[in-house]
C-alpha cells in the first residue's frame, strides 16, 4: 500500500512545530528518522493531513554530560547512541535496536515518542528514571518517563507538544539483557536494571502495554534478597498476554532469567 495524502512542512524550528501541529489539531505527524512512522503510514494504519519534518532544527542533535546525567536532543541517532560513551547503559541498550540502516536513520525522540512497549529505550527511560524534556504552546516541560507512556502507541503528549530532548540519569552500575527470536528483531522481553545510591531500578519491556516498573523485585533486593528472588518476584507481578511468538507463561518464565542476567551483569547477586 502507499501512504495517503498529506501536506508537508519542513519545520526551521520548534517553534514552527508547535504551530504547525496546533493548527492540525490533531491531525498532525512528526517525521524524525521515520522508522517507525513510515511503514504505519504506507499500511494506512496513520493517516495525517500534515507531516511536520523536524530533521532540519538546530540544537536537537547533541549528546552532552550534565551533572550526573546525559542529555540527548531528540534528534539523535541510534548509532549516535550506540557510539557515545557518556552514558554506557544507553550505548548497549541502543546497539539491540534494529539493524544499522535502522539505528543510521532512527531518533531518540522518535523511539520514545512513539511508545513502542517492546522498544529499548522506553525500558532504559523507565528503568533510569529519566525525564523529557517536552515543547508546546503553553511552553517547555519536563516530564517523567514514567508518565509519558500510557498505553501500546500511545503517550501523555498534547497534540502540539513534541520531545525536544531527554535526561537520562547514569547509574553506578548497570545491566541489559534481551531476548529476540533473531538480533534485530522486536524483543519479547526485555530487562534493564539501574542502580544509584539510593537503590536499585528495574524495569521490563515487551511485557505489557507500557514498559513495566519492576517494583516488587526492586523490593526484595531493598529487603537484602538475592537476584534469584528478585527475579523470581518480577516475573510474578507482571501480567503479560500470549501471542503467535509465546504464551504468557513463557514470558514470564523469559522476564524471570532476563532480570537474572542484567542484575549479574550489574554485579548484584
Amino acid at each position: 500500500m502507499k501512504c495517503a495524502p498529506f501536506d508537508y512542512v519542513r519545520a526551521g524550528s520548534v517553534e514552527e512545530v508547535v504551530k504547525v501541529l496546533g493548527e492540525a489539531e490533531g491531525d498532525g505527524k512528526i517525521l524524525a528518522g521515520g522508522q517507525s512512522l513510515v511503514p504505519v503510514l504506507a499500511l494506512r494504519m496513520a493517516r495525517p493531513t500534515v507531516l511536520v519534518d523536524v530533521n532540519r532544527i538546530p540544537g536537537l542533535g547533541a549528546v552532552r554530560p550534565v551533572d550526573g546525567a546525559v542529555e540527548v536532543g531528540a534528534l539523535v541517532r541510534h548509532s549516535g547512541l550506540v557510539a557515545q560513551t557518556a552514558h554506557p547503559l544507553l550505548a548497549e541498550a541502543a546497539r539491540w535496536i534494529g539493524h544499522t540502516a535502522i539505528r543510521t536513520r532512527g531518533t531518540a525522540g522518535g523511539s520514545v515518542a512513539h511508545a513502542d512497549p517492546s522498544a529499548e529505550l522506553p525500558a532504559v527511560a523507565v528503568a533510569t528514571g529519566a525525564t523529557v524534556a517536552v515543547a508546546g504552546s503553553t511552553g517547555q516541560r519536563a516530564l517523567p518517563a514514567e508518565e509519558l507512556f500510557v498505553g501500546p502507541l500511545m503517550t501523555s503528549l498534547a497534540e502540539d507538544e513534541m520531545i525536544v530532548g531527554l535526561r537520562f540519569p547514569r547509574p553506578a552500575r548497570w545491566g541489559f539483557a534481551e531476548f529476540s527470536r533473531r538480533h534485530g528483531d522486536f524483543a519479547l522481553v526485555t530487562a534493564v536494571v539501574a542502580a544509584f545510591d539510593e537503590g536499585v531500578r528495574i524495569a521490563l519491556g515487551g511485557v505489557g502495554g507500557v514498559p513495566h516498573r519492576a517494583v516488587d523485585a526492586e523490593r526484595v533486593l531493598a529487603g537484602g534478597g538475592g537476584a534469584q528472588e528478585a527475579a523470581r518476584a518480577a516475573s510474578a507481578e507482571i501480567d503479560p498476554t500470549g501471542d503467535l511468538h509465546g504464551s504468557a507463561g513463557f514470558r514470564r518464565a523469559i522476564a524471570a532469567e532476563m532480570v537474572r542476567r542484567a542484575l549479574a551483569q550489574a554485579g548484584i547477586g
